[in-house]
């Protein structure tokens, strides 16, 4: 018994610096092959010491989501004004839970309830896809992601999504985790069909490219609430419209950081005059409040078309919204925390008008559920996310938020334009490549063209309801030669 707890031990710091180490997988470091390699060597561990399954997947997780997620402290401490040691101790004990799940699954496997590459792989699978709706979601770091845009695997995005490129990847590392050769053609089939499924155009595009302006103004997130500061983020913005010259200009999520009604009304006026000058519209993320007691996190067009609006409708609990108000209200206050109690916009909402392109808008972190996006397909020819990254402060996460939006850009075929306050402003091709894009905290304005496209990817038609049927399926076919093995014996 000593003897397996000292080799456990051993294996738990494997573990611990496995799931560290498979966060070089995504951006900004961008080694796709590195969670291939790190999740097998989990498995691999799985198999060496089965009875300390959960533990090493629980190990695992804190690396990987420690980590990963490590810029949260940034946000709770730096921006949110929490105490160094309360904004370490929050971090971690987040960590801790996001971590259940890889030790869940190894708790499966430990009781011998999934151990074959198709029940590994669906089991890991299933859970990153319950992080996209439990408790609101965080499927930030799912494995998929890492895949994007250059693995050979992102030929799938556009099918099965990116919990579907997750299952291949989480039944290819088992493969490899076992060490047989049995497995190796068919693992060499599926990524060549994915390098080849790459090449494939599923929407075609529509009409002609439209001169696009994406604002970065890299005002400081301390500064931008500040009373006294208000005039100068006013000037900031109003100047880079105006310096615009392209039909679509697209302002930051909150860029005017004052409720429509309060915003003086030359300023909205000079704006939509900006957009009629240049043949086209200005998009602006403005709070807000219709005058009911609710207030909006939003997107207002001004322009040649008519004023439009869309609401946000998936909000961050205690960023944007507060759980349980009576019981959390308290912890808002003490964080300081401006516009922490948003409504809801509409769950089906209307794209935009604007510049020739019909626009399906979204706002910060709603670009993390993929689901979501496709509901303004195929009404949608293009998309815009809004968003104001500076909680995240200059570290990896501006990055990985910016490769889960080309991923929302390759699942539904249809480029995607990102304006933010300090980066990372980009173009966004079909194919989730990089058209251009500024460095983080700059002030500048990023131009280019936008294309609109037609079609629906299987991807945009089904949603994740492929891959969670291939996931299902794995289940079964584990579950059945469970059975066979049972009855042999």
């Amino acid at each position: 018994m000593l003897r397996s707890l000292k080799y456990a031990g051993g294996y738990g710091g494997l573990a611990l610096l496995l799931g560290a180490a498979s966060v070089f997988g995504f951006a900004p470091f961008g080694w796709y092959v590195v969670p291939l390699v790190t999740l097998a060597g989990l498995f691999r561990l799985w198999q060496l010491q089965p009875r300390f399954s959960a533990w090493l997947g629980f190990l695992f997780g804190l690396g990987y989501f420690g980590f990963g997620v490590s810029w949260i402290y940034i946000s709770l401490h730096d921006y949110g004004g929490m105490p160094m040691i309360l904004a370490g101790a929050a971090t971690s004990l987040f960590a801790a839970f996001l971590a259940l799940f890889p030790a869940l699954a190894g708790y499966l496997h430990q009781r011998r309830l999934v151990v074959s590459p198709w029940g590994m792989a669906a089991c890991w699978m299933l859970l990153e896809w319950t992080r996209d709706w439990i408790f609101t979601g965080f499927p930030w770091l799912a494995v998929g992601y890492s895949q994007i845009p250059s693995s050979p695997l992102a030929g799938y995005v556009p099918v099965v999504g990116v919990f579907g490129v997750t299952l291949i990847l989480a039944w290819s590392a088992a493969v490899l985790g076992r060490r047989s050769t049995a497995y190796l053609v068919p693992l060499a089939a599926i990524w060549m069909v994915g390098l080849g499924m790459r090449q494939v155009n599923w929407t075609i595009p529509l009409g002609a490219p439209v001169s696009v302006a994406l604002v970065q103004g890299n005002i400081s997130q301390s500064l931008k609430w500040q009373p006294d500061q208000l005039a100068s983020t006013l000037l900031v913005y109003h100047a880079l419209a105006a310096a615009s010259r392209a039909r679509l200009t697209v302002l930051p999520e909150t860029a005017i950081p004052l409720f429509y009604n309060d915003v003086p009304a030359d300023y909205l006026a000079d704006l939509a005059r900006y957009g009629r000058r240049n043949g086209g519209d200005v998009l602006v993320g403005i709070p807000e409040s219709p005058g009911d007691g609710r207030y909006y996190n939003s997107v207002m067009s001004f322009g040649d078309a008519p004023t439009q609006v869309y609401r946000k409708h998936h909000l961050v609990p205690f960023g944007e919204y507060i759980p349980l108000k009576s019981v959390f209200g308290r912890v808002i206050e003490f964080l300081h925390i401006p516009l922490s109690d948003f409504s809801r916009g509409s769950l089906d909402q209307t794209p935009f008008r604007v510049a020739g392109l019909r626009v399906g808008a979204d706002v910060c972190y709603e670009d993390v559920f993929g689901e979501e996006i496709i509901r303004q397909l195929p009404a949608a020819n293009i998309l815009v996310n809004v968003t104001d990254d500076a909680w995240f402060g200059d570290g990896i996460a501006p990055w990985q938020h910016l490769q889960i939006a080309q991923t929302r850009a390759l699942e539904s075929g249809r480029e995607m334009l990102r304006a933010t306050n300090t980066g990372a402003t980009a173009i966004i091709g079909s194919k989730g490549e990089l058209l251009g894009h500024l460095p983080l905290f700059t002030r500048a304005i990023l131009t280019g063209e936008a294309q609109g496209y037609h079609g629906l990817t299987p991807f945009d038609r089904w949603g994740n309801k492929l891959a969670l049927t291939l996931a299902v399926g794995m289940l079964m076919l584990e579950a059945r030669n469970r059975k066979t093995a049972a009855a042999r014996n």
